[in-house]
């Protein structure tokens, strides 16, 4: 008997990704959303990590101030002399030196502390100030299957240099009738940056994140975001669990925290979906 999804509706079945015989170039995708606290740095890292299960070779990186996404993948961002924020502002400075590898297998991670927070107002006066991100990821991008930028929670310039350097966006979404309606204007800065700057750019998917079915307005807004989004939206739904924040605590993903828990199951099951709509190789 198929399983029955969040929607009630019976899940696809999904064909096992298949093996790689070679790496690279990397499908780049931007993690983004305007509205913090949506699960954004929590599924770039688990499905980085599920997709690396699958053989993929992933790079993370943090682009947002907070550095969350280092901090979860194990890496203090305040004890870091290279980052991000070098890459984008130094010419001199060396991205394959600012990569560190992560304890979770086939992932690697450019990370980013505060001094991000400074680019903001430095690239206004750089040359292709949108640009910028883009061409350093081209230096590795034959490294790595895919690429996963996770955005800070705004929709300045440093979230549009990363619109800018994507083949695809991934928005994860709360089922919260607040988060629905920040998504018009997610939308409308995608569809300017696809216009004016990266007309290869598409929307890969919305993920329902931390879900509660027991809730009627849980339900009721993924039931909205069935209707606005449609295909765009993801099948595999990302539900609460206190397991996700025991897992950033451990600084791990939760498939090596908790390899058999529902959530690392979930993840896969993303990573699984992503491949089998060709949003990743």
């Amino acid at each position: 008997m198929r399983e029955i999804n969040a929607l009630g509706r019976p899940l696809s079945t999904l064909p096992e990704p298949p093996a790689l015989s070679e790496h690279g170039p990397a499908r780049i995708i931007a993690m983004v959303n305007q509205k913090g606290g949506v699960g954004k740095t929590t599924s770039t890292i688990n499905l980085a990590a599920a997709l690396a299960e699958y053989g993929r070779t992933v790079l993370v990186v943090d682009f947002d101030p907070q550095g969350a996404a280092s901090a979860g993948l194990g890496v203090s961002p305040h004890e870091l002399d290279l980052t991000v924020y070098n890459v984008l502002m130094d010419r001199h400075a060396d991205i394959e030196e600012a990569i560190l590898p992560t304890s979770a297998p086939n992932v690697d991670l450019l990370p980013a502390n505060i001094d991000l927070s400074a680019a903001e107002v430095q690239l206004v006066n750089e040359v292709a100030r949108e640009q910028v991100l883009a061409s350093q990821l081209r230096k590795v991008s034959d490294r790595y299957d895919v690429i996963l930028i996770d955005c800070q929670p705004s929709l300045g310039l440093l979230t549009v240099n990363a619109l800018a350097a994507a083949h695809g966006v991934i928005i994860p979404l709360t089922a919260e009738f607040f988060a629905l309606r920040a998504v018009a204007l997610l939308t409308e800065t995608i569809d300017k940056v696809q216009e004016r700057i990266n007309p290869a750019l598409q929307i890969d998917g919305v993920v329902a994140t931390m879900y509660d079915q027991r809730t009627l307005h849980a339900r009721e807004v993924l039931g909205r975001l069935d209707e606005a989004f449609g295909d765009k939206l993801f099948e595999t739904v990302i539900r609460r669990t206190v397991k996700f924040p025991d897992a950033t605590v451990a600084a791990e993903p939760i498939t090596s925290f908790a390899p058999q828990h529902a959530g690392a199951a979930a993840y896969r099951r993303l990573a699984q979906e992503l491949i089998a709509r060709g949003g990743a190789p």
